[in-house]
């Protein structure tokens, strides 16, 4: 992948099963679940390839966020996008955050509202 790209997309809900059984009937998806401590990540896969997550709501910082599917678009950095996102009319919802073995991870929103992560995949270095 590169800047710009489409990283990932997550499925944020409050019955994780549920939201398994629908996605893998509908879009053929296996799940492999992830130990993240106090919850389990499901990691969406087609054959062997990881497209997506599923993750419990309950895992959220703000127990107000509702459920909703969060799409991450890559970039080179993560806090320098931030700071694009406010200079051109966005606002930063949660500042930037690191996840071990994923990235550096920023949510905003544009100035209509809608959220989307940037992540600075763990990878780039």
């Amino acid at each position: 992948m590169a800047h710009g790209h489409i990283h990932w997309s997550e499925c944020v809900t409050d019955d994780v099963d549920a939201a398994k059984a629908v996605f893998g009937k509908t879009a053929g998806w296996s799940f492999h679940a992830m130990s993240m401590g106090e919850f389990d990540y499901h990691v969406a896969m087609v054959g062997d390839k990881a497209v997506a997550g599923i993750m419990p709501r309950s895992a959220m910082p703000d127990p107000n966020i509702p459920p909703h599917w969060i799409t991450y678009v890559e970039v080179a950095d993560a806090d320098t996008a931030a700071k694009a996102v406010e200079e051109s009319g966005g606002t930063v919802v949660r500042p930037a955050f690191d996840v071990p073995n994923v990235g550096r991870i920023v949510i905003v929103s544009e100035p209509g509202g809608t959220v989307a992560g940037l992540i600075q995949p763990a990878d780039q270095g």
